[in-house]
């Protein structure tokens, strides 16, 4: 444990902490074949990465849960725990740090697979390391290009740009009104929207006193993002509208 003002941290906490305000970049290495594992090591240090290293699959998992990543080197063939499943198990807990799989499979089936279950990108073994280095670059890029058209709440992500809905991962099919709607209680999490708001944010027109159509929407909104779930994130505050929490 380290002191940290009046508390303790321990030290992986503390070590994500230096690494996110100085900047360093931050990769997980995947990887059984030893010699292989610490030559693409040794080499991203020297490119001032700061990297982890680990050999199967569950040893993964912990570091993955332990840790956060810019950008993750996940071979496909590991021993216990494949490839392949880390990667599940990262994407079903809402995990989108980026995944490169590495394989020595170059067979069209086995990178759809790949790329189905999450993968970011793919690379066949043997490769060059300026190729690796490139790759990882621009997965690292692409991501820090979506996040400001990002949005989560919790295990609750929503995508502008892509017009995409998750939940745990799961992804959640949405009208264009719904999308609409969560957009805005999103944007406004912890805020209570009235029904004018509502209104105005989705159909540039004010709320009609009358009308039950907002209601009728946030209803059927709520049936695709909270009935799965025990935590529901849609709350109606009587008399006044709905927040997001």
């Amino acid at each position: 444990m380290i002191e940290c003002g009046k508390g303790l941290i321990d030290f992986s906490t503390f070590l994500n902490f230096v690494f996110l305000q100085g900047g360093v970049m931050r990769i997980l290495i995947v990887e059984d074949q030893r010699d292989l594992n610490e030559i693409i090591t040794r080499k991203l240090r020297n490119e001032n990465y700061s990297v982890d290293a680990c050999f199967d699959g569950e040893e993964a998992l912990d570091y993955i849960s332990g840790a956060e990543y810019d950008a993750v080197v996940l071979d496909i063939m590991l021993p216990g725990i494949t490839g392949i499943g880390v990667l599940k198990q990262m994407r079903l807990s809402g995990d989108k740090t980026p995944v490169l799989l590495l394989t020595a499979l170059d067979s069209v089936d086995d990178r759809v697979t790949g790329l189905d279950a999450g993968a970011d990108d793919y690379l066949v073994k043997p490769f060059h390391f300026d190729e690796l280095l490139a790759r990882i670059r621009a997965m690292i890029r692409r991501r820090e290009g979506r996040a400001e058209n990002v949005m989560r709440s919790e295990d609750l992500v929503l995508d502008i740009e892509a017009r995409r809905v998750e939940r745990s991962g799961k992804e959640i099919i949405l009208t264009a009104k719904e999308f609409n709607i969560l957009e805005c209680l999103m944007q406004n999490e912890g805020k209570v929207m009235s029904r004018d708001k509502l209104s105005r944010h989705v159909w540039n027109y004010d709320y009609d006193g009358g009308s039950n159509v907002i209601d009728v929407y946030v209803c059927r909104l709520r049936r695709k993002i909270d009935d799965e779930y025990e935590k529901k994130k849609i709350i109606t505050v009587t008399g006044v509208g709905y927040t997001l929490k």
